[in-house]
């Protein structure tokens, strides 16, 4: 006779973060009352409290569990098919687009819950840190790629990066993500030829005049 596979029901706090996530993602972190997401994670408002302390507690859980993924996801592919510095540096881009096709994309998490919360909140702080990871994503790749200015090309390829997700969203076109590729394929290969110096410019050392 088989055995008896029992599943285990998600715990209170995995419930309340999945709602959390669909809820505040497709409609924005204010609009959506914590009624609504206790009724859709079947738990009383009282364990909400308990588990998060308040709304902007489960907010920030929320995002951190999203940048969780996105670092995980971004570390396990960018490891998996991609062999040499430049490679993951553009890889980042090919990654991203994964997102991209995915059903009930609405751009990044982090920008429009940044763009409903006050400067200074605790929730704002919560963004910085997944801006912070990002810049220091390109800044590490672009230093392995050999580039010249790994900073400058950072910055341009944070750039490329938020434009890639808004124009996926608005424009509802996936193909952003190899158009944003290109794109970056250009800017890498001028950062790292900028770091190759031609000996013919090197000034040969100067041979002292004889007395």
């Amino acid at each position: 006779m088989p055995a008896d596979k029992t599943v285990a029901r998600p715990s209170a706090r995995e419930r309340l973060l999945a709602a959390a996530s669909e809820l505040f993602y497709d409609e924005g972190v204010h609009t959506v009352g914590v009624d609504r997401i206790t009724e859709r994670a079947g738990v009383a408002k009282a364990t909400l409290y308990t588990l998060f302390g308040s709304k902007d507690g489960l907010v920030r859980a929320y995002l951190q569990a999203r940048h969780d993924r996105t670092r995980e996801r971004m570390t396990r592919e960018l490891a998996a098919r991609f062999g040499t510095p430049r490679e993951r540096l553009l890889g980042v881009f090919e990654v991203q687009g994964l997102s991209f096709t995915e059903p009930g994309f609405r751009g990044c998490a982090f920008v429009g819950a940044n763009a409903e919360t006050s400067p200074g909140s605790s929730i704002e702080e919560v963004t910085e840190d997944y801006r912070t990871w990002l810049r220091s994503l390109f800044v590490d790749l672009a230093k392995q790629a050999g580039a010249a200015d790994p900073g400058h090309l950072a910055q341009q390829l944070v750039l490329l990066y938020d434009g890639a997700g808004i124009s996926a969203w608005m424009d509802h076109d996936a193909s952003t993500a190899q158009a944003a590729r290109a794109i970056a394929a250009a800017l890498v290969e001028a950062a790292i030829a900028a770091a190759v110096i031609p000996a013919a410019v090197i000034p040969a050392t100067a041979t002292p005049s004889a007395i």
